[in-house]
């Protein structure tokens, strides 16, 4: 079962992939979930960033409030 919003939405787009038949739509969701992926490791590599930025304490909270960081 999907834990995030992206899993639960990969899993949406690679079931519809094995439900159509349509080549034009199985390019758009195949291409869809090559966004997903790209948008993924743009997050990780973000939250690696912030993880070992210099940050002062004010700014480290408000980025974990705002879910950010951990």
């Amino acid at each position: 079962m999907p834990e995030t919003t992206v899993e639960t939405i990969d899993t949406l787009l690679e079931s519809a992939l094995e439900m159509s038949d349509d080549p034009e739509v199985n390019y758009k969701i195949r291409t869809a979930l090559q966004l997903l992926y790209v948008g993924r490791e743009e997050h990780e590599k973000l939250t690696e960033a912030l993880d070992t930025a210099d940050l002062d304490d004010d700014l480290r909270s408000t980025l974990a409030d705002l879910g950010y960081l951990e």
